[in-house]
């Protein structure tokens, strides 16, 4: 078999579906027993293809809270206020942290969780 070229394996690959591609990294990896490390930059290689290794901007961040403080109580008041949990539910939670207290919302809404969670006296995480 003729060894082919890095243009030539990357017009193959070019013509892959992801399926195909993400098959194919399967069947290297255990042929010649390694782990790829990233196997969406070989599609992100291909031509034609987008950028997919461009960092996009975050518009979804989490609100974990990490710690209750010392104002237990009042760090409970905070999360019921900024969820609709029941009092046992975000006694549980306060309890329970490191734990998740809003996910997924906008960046205002989880500064402004954050900012009144620390008020309270808790620490928290924004992800």
């Amino acid at each position: 078999m003729a060894k082919l070229s890095q243009e030539d394996l990357l017009a193959q690959f070019a013509d892959m579906t992801l399926i195909e591609l993400s098959e194919f990294v399967k069947a290297f990896e255990e042929k010649f027993d390694v782990e790829a490390a990233a196997p969406v930059a070989v599609a992100a290689g291909a031509p034609g293809a987008p950028a997919a290794a461009e960092v996009e901007e975050q518009d979804e961040f989490d609100v974990i809270l990490t710690g209750a403080g010392d104002k237990k109580i009042q760090v409970i008041k905070v999360v019921r206020e900024l969820t609709s949990l029941g009092l046992k539910e975000a006694k549980d939670l306060v309890d329970g942290a490191p734990k998740p207290v809003l996910e997924k919302v906008d960046k205002a809404a989880a500064e402004k969780a954050a900012e009144s969670l620390k008020g309270a006296g808790a620490s928290v995480e924004v992800k």
